[in-house]
C-alpha cells in the first residue's frame, strides 16, 4: 500500500485507473463497499485503484474554530483502505486555494490532469468543488462528457440505518461502541501516549496504562472492554473513560488496565486502544474496597467479551 502526499508527481503506474474520492473518516462499511466496487473497475480496466482523501479533513480548513474530531489518524485510514484491496492513497494537502477550486475546476485539474481517471466510483451523497457545488449528478454530466466510465454505489444499511461517519461519530459520543463497531470495518480504536499517572491503579492491584494526546474522538464516559495494541501485540484491556469520582478527580482520562501484561510500561511509547463493548457508567463509589470489588467484576467481563470476540 503506497501512501502519497504529492499529487503533482505521481508514478505513471498510478494514473489511468480507477479513482474514488472522499474523507473515509472511520472506514465503514459504506466505505468498504466503494473500495470493492474500486477494485473491480481497476481490474476490470487493468488500472490501478486508487483513493484520493485529504489531509487534513477540509471542515478543519473551513472551520478551524470549531473542526471536528476525527475518527481516524492518516496512517490508520491507509492501513484499513490498504486492507480493503487499495492499490494507493493520496492524502491531498488540503488548503484554501485547493478548497476554493469550482467543480469543473477539481475535475479538469484533480481527476483528469494529475490521476488521468479512466473510472470514477462513488457514493450516492458525493459532493465536491467550492461550496459542496457538484454532487453526483454534475459529476456524472462531467464524466460522460471526458468519456469516464462512473459508478455509483448505493449507500449500505446496518440495522436499518444508512452508515455513515456522522452516525458513528454520535454512536460514540454516546458509548455505543457496539453499534459503531457493527458498522466499521474494525472496532473503533483510539490512540495516545502513555504517560504516568498517580499510580493508584497498581496499589489497588489493577495497573493502568495512562492515555493522553489522544487525536480522534473519544467515546462518551464510561467503562469498556477492549483491547491494547502495545508494540505491536493485542492485549485484552479493561478501559476507563472518564473521571474518578470516587478520588474526587473530576479530569476526563483515559486509562486501560491490560490484562495478563507482567512488563514495564513504556511512558512516553505510544499505545492503541480498540473498544469492543461498554460494560457499565462511571459511578462513585464509598469505599475503595467497594470499588476493587467492582473492578474485579469488571475485569472479568471484559476478558470474556474480548476472549469471544471474533473479527
Amino acid at each position: 500500500m503506497k501512501l502519497l502526499r504529492d499529487p503533482d508527481n505521481l508514478p505513471d503506474r498510478l494514473r489511468h485507473g480507477a479513482v474514488t474520492i472522499g474523507n473515509f473518516d472511520g472506514v465503514h462499511l459504506g466505505h468498504a463497499g466503494i473500495v470493492e466496487r474500486l477494485v473491480a473497475k481497476a481490474r476490470e480496466l487493468g488500472g490501478p485503484a486508487v483513493v484520493l482523501t485529504f489531509d487534513p479533513h477540509p471542515a478543519r480548513v473551513l472551520r478551524p474554530e470549531q473542526p471536528p474530531s476525527p475518527l481516524c489518524w492518516t496512517q490508520r485510514k491507509v492501513q484499513l483502505l490498504g486492507q480493503l484491496g487499495a492499490d494507493a492513497v493520496i492524502a491531498y494537502p488540503t488548503d484554501k486555494a485547493f478548497l476554493g477550486l469550482d467543480a469543473r475546476q477539481f475535475f479538469d485539474r484533480i481527476l483528469r490532469g494529475r490521476l488521468e481517471a479512466r473510472a470514477v466510483v462513488e457514493g450516492p451523497n458525493f459532493f465536491f468543488g467550492r461550496t459542496r457545488q457538484g454532487n453526483i449528478d454534475v459529476l456524472r454530466t462531467l464524466c460522460n462528457e471526458a468519456g469516464i466510465v462512473l459508478e455509483a454505489c448505493p449507500p449500505v444499511r446496518v440495522e436499518g440505518q444508512v452508515v455513515s461517519s456522522s452516525l458513528i461519530r454520535t454512536l460514540l459520543a454516546e458509548g455505543r461502541v457496539d453499534q459503531a463497531r457493527r458498522m466499521l470495518t474494525e472496532p473503533y480504536r483510539i490512540r495516545g501516549t502513555v504517560v504516568r499517572g498517580a499510580g493508584r491503579g497498581t496499589h489497588l492491584g489493577y495497573p493502568t496504562a495512562n492515555v493522553a494526546d489522544v487525536d480522534t474522538l473519544l467515546p462518551g464516559e464510561g467503562i469498556y472492554a477492549g483491547r491494547a495494541r502495545v508494540e505491536g501485540r493485542l492485549w485484552p484491556a479493561a478501559i476507563s473513560l472518564g473521571p474518578n469520582p470516587t478520588f474526587d478527580e473530576g479530569v476526563r482520562k483515559v486509562e486501560a488496565h491490560l490484562m495478563d501484561y507482567a512488563g514495564e510500561l513504556f511512558y512516553d511509547r505510544q499505545i492503541e486502544v480498540d473498544f469492543l463493548a461498554r460494560l457499565r457508567d462511571i459511578v462513585r463509589f464509598d469505599s475503595v474496597g467497594r470499588l476493587v470489588a467492582e473492578m474485579g467484576r469488571d475485569v472479568a467481563a471484559a476478558r470474556e467479551i474480548v476472549m469471544g470476540y471474533r473479527e
